[in-house]
């Protein structure tokens, strides 16, 4: 006897090569299958059939983790030094900040190895084998390679198996392909040319898959980490992409802390050269870096990701991976799956052609020629009513019209509900015209025909591959008797329903006037008299067009990637609107597996449309949209779409219909299924985005402002303005609560109909780092001209105005900035309630600095007379104006900005 053949050698070219040869070189006889003890052997040889979990870092290796990020040491060393200058309220405050952030970061952590888990869930628990001549029921993860598994209907696959007998077994293979439609199996050799996808792999059983129909018994190839599904598991095992936010902040926080020390550095020296104390100009130095660096940052991005996400369980979208919820809106091409994202997952009966009369369902049936051709579908039909725990069967099924009512092959079920949208119920038609014999349908002849009693004899019912049946037919049925017949014609629209994406079933029947001999099954299938050609589909979901229509509006590139055939995907993609016309460019995998990585690159900006794409492909077409400077969203709800969903910048998977694989490896998972959801969740990550860039305009404007301020006093020969409790103070209640608060700022007008932001583009783009400047100088201009008249005049609390003005000027500016482009006015206080409230609050905790006498000693600061809070008011209010200016210009010199405020056009519906 033959040795073995390793499983990893196996798997890869099992459907090239003969069940029996391969058999001969497992060592293994198919009829009696391997002895228990060669089992064993081979088990400690080959390890247990299971998915491997991949190497997992311990609880504090996680949590390490969480503080190696730049900004997170540079607010860890801010409190330390908000401690050494006895500001603990500051320390208390940015390590609560810290912690909370790196608590999210760990519980995050264990994502991949949650997919992972679910993937092992799929393994059937127990499988049925054949060893030693006897059949047994063993564990699944006790199966080898050289094993014999036999197969019924209901089993799930056990582990990846070459087929070397069936009996009319079918395969639903829709969560590791993607393909809709069950797979009718056979044992044959097939060709290299003819199988480069997995679904067209007809002789081999994969793992996790189903039986739905049938019989079979195959031989074990690949177990474990070596089957497809162990494929998928091992393409999960990569590092998660950090989100354009996570990437922007990263970069921001590194320069902040650069320059910031820098300008700390310059303002000691200078004080010290112009005679100041080098405790108190170290003290202030100290004070003004803690100031500068906005440790608010991280708590004010994580409540607008949490309130975002909220927002989202709202609109039936949930949130698994917090940072994803601004991804979205950088996302410039959403990558679909189409079965069960785009489509239904279910077929459904399109039309019935009979005698050159189309018929939909729902419809009036023309004439007698359609009544037959559904009785037809009905008879000739193995789908079965789902029995009712209540017992009352014939009572809870009396009409059933939806695939929840049957069981079965889902071409069979969508026949069914055919016939009964027809005025026939399938299990009357049963007990009046009841089965007597039947010749099942099977691969070579791509035809089932059911012979059934009726009044003076028998009849019987062929469906079938229009290719296979239309040959067999002499006529045309009519209740009148025989009419002529094109079968040319009748072949040729076959073929252009095919081209729509369609799967066509050709109808016939014959009558009997005895039960034929189904031992000469060729004579029985001739001479038939056709009665239709019947049309299905699995259809587009109602509300996604218009998602789509939405998503290129808001300028994003939908794209779908399936498994299924080319024909089906085009057909559907234009139907959606994905692309323009019905002659649209497919790249199929056999097409990818031609293209190297730079040719590839080139191709993605023209092709929509992907079809017959196994895992590891789309994972090269996300990285090649990526490498394009794409942003990235996947969606899909399948095992075979785990991998990629987890490679995207953004995984969508769907909650209720799709697969704990999907959702597990995914960043955000619709509750709803509905492909419409993912157009909410788009806006709303603009609007977290605008917001964050508010935040970080108004934080890092008021930061710039009292670097102005202590920077520029000692050049203007002017004392040091403030002291160091005032910037702390200052940075404690500016940077709180008013930042915190613009995270309930709501979506600017138009937010969905400007394109997505680059890729590459800076967190300071469209003017910010301009505005930072120019207003926190302004700010700080506005405080020494304070301090300079106060001084000039003899007014001993020029140092209690400059605390006041610099933080009622930081309260006017962020009033200011609630809009880019709109005035305030226009947009109204009442808009956001919070940020109102936070600004009268720390108003009031400002005067409370300077009129509660116990308050005074602390913050070395004395009560301001009416005329001096009036001049503090005033150049406030002067900040409020400029930026006002600003927008005005802004409006004038952009106009797309002002087209904003306008109501949105009708959205074009293409690609």
């Amino acid at each position: 006897m033959a040795t073995e053949t390793p499983p990893t050698t196996a798997v890869l070219d099992a459907h090239l090569r003969d069940a029996q040869e391969l058999a001969q070189a497992h060592g293994v006889d198919p009829g009696t299958g391997l002895h228990a003890d060669e089992a064993t052997r081979r088990a400690a040889r080959h390890g247990a059939n299971e998915l491997q979990d991949h190497a997992r870092r311990g609880p504090l290796a996680l949590l390490a983790e969480q503080f190696k990020d730049f900004m997170v040491l540079v607010l860890l060393g801010a409190a330390v030094v908000s401690g050494l200058v006895g500001d603990l309220t500051d320390t208390l405050v940015i390590l609560v900040i810290v912690v909370l952030n790196a608590l999210i970061g760990f519980t995050q952590a264990w994502r991949a190895d949650q997919a992972l888990a679910a993937l092992r869930q799929l393994a059937a628990a127990h499988a049925t084998v054949l060893r030693g001549g006897e059949v047994q029921v063993v564990p699944a993860g006790t199966l080898v390679p050289g094993d014999i598994v036999l197969l019924e209907a209901g089993n799930q696959i056990p582990a990846d198996l070459r087929l070397i007998e069936i009996a009319q077994l079918q395969v639903d293979e829709s969560a590791l392909t993607g393909e809709s439609v069950t797979v009718a199996k056979q044992t044959g050799t097939l060709a290299a040319q003819d199988a480069s996808a997995l679904g067209d792999r007809v002789n081999m059983a994969f793992k996790g898959t189903t039986a739905t129909h049938g019989r079979a018994r195959g031989l074990v190839v690949a177990i474990g980490m070596h089957t497809e599904l162990g494929k998928v598991a091992r393409l999960l095992g990569g590092e998660d992409r950090s989100t354009p936010l996570q990437r922007r902040l990263a970069a921001f926080g590194k320069r902040l802390a650069l320059a910031v020390l820098g300008i700390c550095a310059v303002v000691f020296v200078v004080g010290v050269l112009r005679g100041e104390s080098p405790l108190l100009m170290a003290l202030t130095a100290i004070s003004l870096a803690v100031a500068a660096i906005p440790e608010a940052m991280p708590a004010v991005v994580t409540v607008l990701l949490a309130l975002g996400a909220r927002r989202m369980v709202a609109v039936n979208a949930l949130v698994r991976r917090l940072p994803s919820v601004e991804t979205l809106g950088s996302v410039t091409t959403i990558c679909s799956d189409k079965t069960g994202t785009l489509t239904q997952n279910r077929m459904h009966a399109e039309l019935l052609l009979a005698r050159g009369v189309r018929w939909t369902p729902g419809d009036a049936l023309p004439g007698a020629v359609h009544r037959e051709a559904l009785r037809a579908a009905a008879l000739c039909n193995d789908a079965t009513r789902h029995s009712h725990a209540d017992g009352d069967d014939m009572e809870a099924t009396a009409t059933p019209t939806t695939l929840a009512d049957w069981q079965g092959d889902p071409t069979e079920t969508a026949l069914a509900l055919a016939a009964r949208a027809g005025g026939l119920d399938k299990a009357a038609l049963d007990a009046e015209n009841p089965r007597v014999q039947e010749q099942p349908f099977d691969s070579d002849r791509k035809r089932m025909t059911t012979f059934h009693r009726v009044a003076g004899g028998f009849v019987a019912y062929t469906k079938g591959a229009p290719e296979s049946v239309l040959p067999r037919c002499t006529a045309q049925w009519t209740p009148e008797g025989r009419a002529p017949l094109d079968n040319a014609a009748l072949l040729a629209q076959a073929g252009q329903l095919a081209a729509q994406g369609l799967r066509v079933l050709a109808l016939a029947r014959r009558g009997h006037a005895r039960l034929p001999d189904t031992n000469a099954l060729d004579a029985v299938e001739s001479e038939l008299e056709l009665l239709g050609l019947i049309a299905l589909i699995d259809p587009p979901r109602p509300e996604a067009q218009a998602a789509v229509r939405d998503c290129i509006s808001a300028g994003v590139s939908p794209v779908m990637i399936t498994g299924d055939h080319p024909a089906t995907a085009r057909a559907i993609a234009h139907r959606l609107g994905i692309v323009d016309t019905s002659d649209a460019p497919v790249l199929t995998g056999a097409d990818l597996a031609r293209l190297d990585a730079a040719s590839l690159q080139q191709r993605v900006e023209q092709v929509r449309i992907y079809a017959r794409v196994d895992p590891a492909q789309k994972i090269r077409i996300v990285e090649s949209l990526q490498a394009r400077g794409h942003f990235v969203a996947m969606t899909g709800d399948g095992v075979n779409d785990a991998p990629a969903l987890k490679r995207a910048d953004i995984g969508v998977a769907m909650g209720r219909g799709g697969t704990d694989v999907a959702r597990e490896a995914s960043s955000l998972v619709l509750l709803d299924d509905n492909f419409a959801t993912i157009v909410a969740a788009v806006k709303e990550g603009r609007r977290i985005y605008d917001n964050i860039r508010k935040f970080v305009r108004y934080t890092m404007t008021s930061n710039s402002g009292e670097i102005w301020t202590i920077f520029l006093a000692p050049l203007l020969l002017l004392p040091i303005p403030l002291l160091p409790i005032h910037i702390l103070w200052v940075n404690l209640v500016t940077d709180g609560l008013p930042g915190l608060a613009l995270a309930a700022e709501p979506a600017e007008r138009g937010i969905m109909r400007r394109p997505p932001r680059a890729p590459t583009e800076s967190m300071f783009a469209g003017g910010m780092w301009q505005h930072i400047l120019g207003i926190g100088l302004l700010i700080g201009g506005l405080c020494l001209a304070v301090q300079a008249w106060a001084l000039s005049t003899g007014n001993a609390h020029w140092q209690t105005m400059v605390f006041t003005v610099l933080t009622l000027a930081q309260m006017a500016h962020v009033l200011a900035i609630r809009s880019e482009s709109e005035p305030l006015w226009r947009l109204g206080l009442g808009s956001n309630r919070p940020l109102l409230g936070a600004v009268l609050l720390t108003f009031l905790l400002q005067m409370a600095t300077i009129y509660v006498p116990a308050l005074n000693p602390i913050f070395k600061t004395e009560p301001l007379g009416l005329a001096d809070l009036a001049v503090c008011l005033g150049a406030a209010l002067m900040v409020y104006v400029a930026v006002e200016l600003e927008k005005a210009w802004r409006r004038q010199r952009l106009p797309a900005a002002a087209a904003m405020d306008e109501p949105a056009p009708p959205a074009r519906h293409g690609a």
